[in-house]
């Protein structure tokens, strides 16, 4: 099929951005990498007035690091992001986890703006953001605001992002003493049937202090599983799990579809906390 009819702006700022996007409220759709957004103007499940394409805005891609954060511009590609040797020796769940979207093709053009406000419950980027509590930055007309990704993402891959907003920023704590892992399972390259992204802090013991667990797949949008990190502390991973086990089983109640029951969805989400405790104990998580 065809997209529908809309007008289309390039814009070369990001003041000519937001003024583009005012008028058109939630007629306007954003195009950055285009990997989400075209198949669905193709199949014409998005009907936009208003398309405006940021690839040529100046100063959206940018990678800033600081003592207490990873700063990252919306059109940054996964590509770039799984590639950055300064990502990796700051954050390295970042470009762990970038390295598992799609493929290399999708990755080189997939923006991590674009991921995030696509917003799929399923997808890997959004629940990692809600593992690190990361900041989204947003401007409009109107000015700037801060949102945190707990409370950015909405069922049904919908988010807060208001009419005539843009995303341009996103800020990740970088949250030391912790180590970090990321778990799935996919269907040959698509977004993962379950996924989570696990952290966790320990004491000189081996014992653990704090937990951050996130789950993809799990609900109507990225969840965080609070109760299994509550389970977690003061435990010696990867030892006496059952506990932690139960309580990831307790607060999910996964979607059923043909690619998987509830109950095969929460089957996998306690193997992937295994695998993911397993790594913890072998070292293979930083």
């Amino acid at each position: 099929m065809k997209p529908p009819l809309f007008d289309y702006h390039e814009p070369r700022t990001v003041e000519d951005a937001v003024a583009a996007l005012a008028p058109a409220g939630r007629d306007c759709s954003v195009l950055a990498g285009g990997q989400s957004l075209l198949p669905l103007l193709n199949l014409r499940r998005v009907r936009p007035n208003v398309v405006v394409d940021i690839n040529r805005v100046a100063g959206l891609d940018g990678i800033r690091i600081t003592a207490d954060a990873v700063r990252i511009g919306t059109l940054a590609r996964l590509r770039t992001l799984e590639r950055d040797t300064s990502l990796r020796e700051a954050l390295p769940i970042l470009p762990a986890t970038a390295v598992l979207v799609a493929y290399p093709q999708i990755r080189t053009r997939s923006t991590l703006g674009g991921s995030l406000c696509h917003a799929d419950p399923a997808a890997e980027l959004p629940a990692l953001a809600v593992a690190l509590d990361a900041r989204l930055h947003l401007r409009s007309a109107l000015g700037t605001r801060i949102v945190d990704a707990g409370t950015f993402f909405r069922p049904a891959s919908a988010t807060s992002r208001g009419p005539g907003e843009l995303l341009t920023e996103v800020e990740f704590a970088r949250h030391p003493g912790f180590r970090f892992c990321f778990e799935e399972v996919t269907r040959g390259g698509g977004f993962p049937l379950v996924g989570l992204c696990f952290g966790v802090a320990t004491d000189g013991d081996g014992v653990v202090t704090a937990a951050r667990l996130a789950g993809a797949g799990v609900a109507d949008r990225p969840l965080r599983l609070r109760a299994a990190e509550q389970a977690l502390i003061a435990r010696r991973l990867p030892d006496d799990l059952g506990d932690v086990l139960d309580a990831v089983s307790a607060e999910l109640t996964p979607p059923s579809n043909l690619h998987g029951t509830t109950a095969y969805r929460r089957g996998l989400m306690r193997t992937l906390l295994r695998r993911a405790t397993a790594r913890l104990a072998t070292g293979r998580i930083k």
